[in-house]
């Protein structure tokens, strides 16, 4: 997720740009660039600047130069494919430094269309999916830029937003979007292309919303929005209230709120980056394929919200691997002196990959010649720097404190890396796994269904945010998911909340359910269906209001709990990344009925990197 701007009009942009780039670097502060094109001697020229890091490497290496033009683009990048480096930096150009593009999203046939151009004689210098772009409008450019964008994306599988400028077209941007957000800003004299509509609300408070498919060209005094197949669109401006402070939160009143929503385009982002053509491909991974063959056990260690995603990963693993799983505490991993068999495989999951527990826990498996592979939504962090391979989610920056979006694209993760390597292992067929595959696709929109049903769970805040303790239970796959919805209101309500397996309440918790605690219980369509149903009885028995997760049209449920959220049915093993949402939102609202800061909780930091 990168942020992305463009500008045309008559004032010197390249402040306009960095600017834009500021409220734009929460989608992404691996590295950034500039490229403005400017008309010297009525001979136009390209001066374009990328640092790696924050935007104060690209502050700085500005002020030290003389930028000066009205045309220019702009990116902020969260790194997807390339580790974070100058030349993997946007803006890319064509092999003639003609031609400059930027963009946010992901091209899944980047491989194939890249070996197309190389063999046509292109010059590739960046590790990035994004440059085969460039190149490809390079190449059909037929003195018509938006003529060559769009017969460029027809050639594109995959997400993106894009701007794209050329010395030849010194008047004019072209940009078009699909999966990810593209905005035109209208001012006078000048038009702006942006990710978002705070990037440029200093300039103006119009805007052009490009849809699915569209493709736009901008100049400083028109615009014009054709679909994919060349027709023209006639929009009417948007105008909005929104001020500037809101910028970095695109109007929601917190970050975690923004999270939780971004989460469909951030699971279906961190699907896209691994599956093309229902192949499932790792990131930065040499995981040999004999290791995978003969391991003897898994280990999965990881912390807090991570450590849950484990146990979703510990579920699928062996259930479609056919190996054994261990999940342990990241913290204690290394104390136990754990008894590592040869080979083995350890999983590392760490949303920053800077957790100080986690990298000790790398190191102690590296001690004991395991093979590391780590999940992380940050490239080159320390985790993955210290393991032999990594694979990646590709949220973008997740601001909150308490895990959102993050922790929904590890289970995407969990479910894909236990496909390949049950395919791997010969434990399932390649037809099984493209109808699982083809389950995992639609994901991204069940999810978006459960976050339409907002104002049902902001109700039932209202009446649950009173009680001063919960208990959460679950069984099989959404023993995890109640896990991580106990720990959420904790984290954000300081509302004393446990979660139980639902068989294990009549082992002593169910002491300490009545009238001032309410159990939350999944209760999904599954194999244990009829055994979580008598855990709610019991616990109905002893005077608990019962807050139930089920499937929707499940009339039994809605006959024994006193209030049920309804989630879209979905295959049992693939249940916790649907049951987790509501719980997440769910516990969102009881904090903000008690006042409560939910992007900063009391005590916590977004990195833990003290032991």
């Amino acid at each position: 997720m990168c942020g992305i701007i463009g500008y045309v009009g008559e004032k010197d942009c390249a402040s306009i740009l960095l600017n834009g780039l500021k409220r734009l670097e929460y989608r992404g502060y691996d590295s950034s660039g500039i490229a403005v094109l400017n008309s010297v001697n009525d001979k136009n020229e390209i001066s374009m600047i990328r640092r790696v890091g924050n935007l104060k490497k690209l502050e700085k290496a500005l002020s030290e130069v003389e930028m000066k033009g009205s045309l220019g683009i702009g990116h902020t990048r969260w790194a997807t494919h390339g580790k974070p480096h100058r030349l993997n930096a946007h803006p890319h150009s064509d092999c003639k430094n003609e031609i400059l593009l930027v963009h946010n999203g992901i091209i899944e046939n980047y491989e194939p269309l890249r070996k197309e151009l190389v063999l046509k004689g292109h010059k590739f210098v960046s590790e990035t999916d994004t440059e085969v772009l460039v190149h490809l409008v390079e190449e059909l450019y037929k003195d018509d830029l938006v003529e060559a964008v769009k017969e460029t994306l027809k050639r594109v599988e995959g997400s993106y937003a894009i701007v794209v400028m050329s010395i030849k077209c010194p008047n004019q941007l072209v940009g078009a979007r699909y999966d990810s957000p593209l905005v035109v800003g209208l001012g006078d004299d000048e038009n702006f292309l942006v990710s978002d509509m705070p990037a440029v609300l200093e300039h103006t408070n119009k805007f052009l919303i490009i849809d699915q498919g569209e493709i736009v060209n901008v100049t400083k005094g028109k615009v014009e929005i054709y679909d994919r197949n060349g027709n023209k669109i006639n929009k009417k401006p948007y105008k909005t209230n929104w001020d500037i402070s809101l910028a970095e939160k695109e109007g929601y009143e917190d970050f975690m709120l923004k999270e939780i929503m971004e989460q469909p385009v951030a699971v279906r982002e961190t699907y896209r980056a691994h599956v093309y053509k229902h192949k499932i491909s790792l990131d930065e991974s040499s995981l040999p394929l004999e290791i995978i063959k003969k391991a003897k056990k898994i280990f999965v260690i990881a912390c807090g919200t991570s450590l849950f995603a484990g146990f979703v990963a510990k579920g699928v693993i062996e259930k479609f691997a056919k190996i054994t799983v261990d999940v342990v505490t990241a913290s204690e991993f290394r104390y136990m002196n754990p008894i590592i068999p040869d080979p083995s495989i350890i999983i590392a999951i760490s949303q920053s990959g800077e957790t100080l527990d986690t990298i000790a826990g790398i190191r102690e498996a590296k001690k004991k010649k395991a093979w590391v592979l780590v999940v992380s939504n940050v490239m080159e962090s320390s985790a993955v720097r210290e393991s032999d391979g990594a694979m990646y989610t590709f949220a973008g920056p997740e601001i909150g404190v308490a895990a959102s979006k993050t922790h929904t694209s590890q289970i995407m993760v969990s479910y894909l890396l236990a496909l390949y390597l049950a395919k791997i292992r010969g434990t399932i067929t390649e037809d099984e796994i493209a109808f699982h595959l083809e389950t995992l696709k639609g994901v991204p929109d069940k999810i978006k269904s459960v976050l339409d049903n907002h104002d049902k769970i902001k109700e039932l805040a209202d009446i649950y945010h009173k009680f001063p303790n919960f208990i959460f239970i679950g069984r099989k796959f959404g023993l995890p998911a109640v896990m991580e919805g106990a720990l959420k209101l904790k984290e954000i309500s300081y509302i004393h909340a446990e979660a139980y397996p639902a068989g294990e309440m009549k082992h002593g918790p169910i002491a300490l359910v009545g009238e001032n605690c309410p159990v939350v219980a999944i209760v999904n369509k599954s194999s244990i269906y009829s055994k979580i149903i008598s855990n709610i009885n019991e616990v109905k028995a002893r005077g608990a209001s019962v807050l139930a997760l089920a499937t929707i049209g499940d009339s039994k449920i809605k006959n024994l709990a006193d209030h049920v959220i309804e989630v879209p049915e979905i295959p049992e093993e693939f249940s916790a990344i649907i049951n987790v949402v509501p719980l997440q939102l769910f516990a969102y609202e009881v904090a903000k009925k008690l006042g409560c800061n939910v992007d900063q909780p009391r005590n916590l930091a977004k990195t833990v990197t003290v032991e």
